[in-house]
């Protein structure tokens, strides 16, 4: 298998929209439209799929970084602002979800999955932003990862052992969870149990990454450099250069759920592929 397997024949790279900050946190609603942040600006930006028209879906978006859609269709994201876990209903009023861990704040909630089951796991790196007005220190003993359970009120910590966990995403079966070591420059990949705890943590492949996607085949798509694409086996099987900085996250989406989307910074970018994404 090789890029061309995956990429729409004669597709390229193009830019949709630029003029933010720091993009981030891309996912598609049910219909294709696409929810991104510009973090710096604290704001969640709509791209519609039918006009590729951009909106603001809200400017009060608690500096919201990684996000994905419940299946309530509710827009849950990392809230680095307050360091908290948030839910948007689709008038872009939001609740708190989570708060603290241990009675004290998490360092960063930076991105998260949905498993099947409702439950929530994100990762809490500590990136040091200059909006805080909490003591920018560590807040607890590490940069972990967390399961908000599908009660919606239990938080526990599945996994302890990373440098700085950033990227998330689970396979459709909820049997297999990948996250990215971007501290340690490694994406692992864990069985999920029943009461979604992590087992047998296995190196998958030598490279960290910042958001990340898996699309119907099982193809793993990390950023960072560009956007890199490994199959089932941890092979590599294509690189999408993005532009010259840094590429921070993508998703599927569009009407055909065939359109990668990329976030890269100050702009948007779109990459028209033969496969499509997990619905």
């Amino acid at each position: 298998m090789d890029s061309k397997s995956i990429v729409a024949p004669g597709a390229e790279v193009e830019k949709l929209g630029d003029g933010y900050k720091f993009t981030e946190g891309p996912v598609a609603d049910k219909n294709g439209n696409v929810f991104f942040t510009d973090q710096p600006n604290n704001k969640i930006i709509r791209w519609d799929a039918e006009t590729g028209k951009f909106s603001t879906f809200s400017d009060q978006a608690g500096r919201s970084n990684g996000m994905y859609f419940d299946k309530k269709g509710n827009l849950v994201t990392c809230a680095d602002e307050e360091n908290q876990v948030w839910s948007f209903d689709k008038k872009g009023k939001p609740t708190v979800l989570v708060t603290k861990f241990g009675n004290k704040l998490l360092n960063g909630p930076n991105d998260l999955w949905i498993d099947p089951k409702g439950g929530i796991y994100l990762t809490d790196p500590l990136y040091k932003r200059d909006y805080w007005k909490r003591d920018p220190a560590m807040q607890q003993d590490g940069e972990h990862v967390y399961y908000l359970q599908p009660d919606g009120k239990t938080l526990i910590r599945v996994d302890d052992t990373f440098k700085k966990p950033n990227g998330i995403i689970g396979t459709k079966d909820g049997k297999k969870l990948f996250v990215a070591d971007i501290g340690g420059n490694k994406t692992y990949v864990f069985d999920i149990e029943k009461d979604g705890t992590l087992t047998n943590k296995k190196l998958f492949v030598e490279k960290g990454s910042d958001g990340m996607i898996l699309d119907e085949e099982g193809n793993l798509y990390l950023t960072g450099d560009g956007v890199t694409v490994f199959d089932k086996t941890g092979e590599k099987i294509a690189h999408f250069p993005i532009h010259k900085g840094w590429t921070a996250n993508l998703c599927f989406g569009g009407k055909n759920n065939d359109l990668l989307f990329i976030t890269a910074e100050t702009a948007v970018y779109g990459l028209k592929m033969k496969v499509k994404g997990v619905k």
